[in-house]
């Protein structure tokens, strides 16, 4: 894990550390092949062809973006954003957190970039 990442989780607030730390998990599960990494000042994911995935917290929610986003097939309707690109997804709370959903984006983020 890096240090960079751990500090920058730990100055969050209680409620998005705890939001941050699931999403981690799940983009271990759904992305192995991903390193996490400081991009742009946020935790990111990225993979040899390029980077998948952001987070960017604010006061009132944490938000995740797929760089690729865009492109992907959205089942599960929590996507949001109108730009070519990109697509992210907002999350208040921990409740916000739908593994089974951004298992599915991680896995799609991956494909687009591998592509």
């Amino acid at each position: 894990m890096d240090n960079a990442i751990e500090q920058y989780i730990a100055q969050l607030p209680a409620h998005q550390q705890e939001i941050v730390e699931a999403l981690r998990t799940v983009a271990a599960s759904a992305a192995p092949s991903a390193s996490e990494v400081i991009h742009y000042g946020s935790p990111a994911w990225r993979i040899t062809k390029g980077h998948i995935a952001i987070v960017r917290p604010s006061k009132a929610h944490v938000l995740l973006a797929f760089d690729r986003g865009a492109d992907f097939t959205d089942g599960h309707g929590l996507l949001e954003g109108s730009g070519s690109r990109s697509r992210h997804v907002k999350l208040r709370s921990l409740d916000d957190v739908d593994e089974r959903a951004l298992r599915d984006y991680f896995t799609q983020a991956v494909e687009n970039v591998v592509r």
